[in-house]
């Protein structure tokens, strides 16, 4: 009932940026927290950056100081803007988004991926 499409990924030579997004639609009654995951070859998926419905973000240690996460609540929308990238961040990204399909019924939502690769 809700989707989510994400954009944004691609192929940038390390010290490179991308900007991913994520674009929630359906049947939303309100958004809560907003998110950036992603997955290497072989490794569990992991928490990259998060937002609050208020604002506040937090970042994995890895992203801190380079990525930035933001939301813009009249568009239903997420981004992640990623700079000075590195071949470690090199993964499939995943947003996620929880909130409210209504008073009384929550969902929490993934987008279907979007490939990061960093050459060195």
């Amino acid at each position: 009932q809700v989707q989510l499409v994400e954009s944004g990924g691609g192929l940038v030579q390390a010290g490179g940026s991308l900007r991913l997004s994520c674009a929630a639609s359906g049947s939303i009654f309100s958004i809560d927290a907003m998110g950036w995951y992603r997955q290497a070859p072989g490794k569990q998926r992991e928490l990259v950056a998060g937002i609050t419905s208020g604002g506040r973000a937090n970042y994995a240690d890895s992203a801190l100081g380079r990525f930035t996460i933001s939301r813009d609540n009249a568009k239903n929308t997420v981004y992640l803007q990623m700079n000075s990238l590195r071949p470690e961040d090199t993964a499939v990204y995943y947003c996620n988004i929880r909130g409210q399909i209504s008073s009384w019924r929550s969902f929490s939502s993934w987008g279907q991926g979007t490939q990061v690769t960093v050459s060195s």
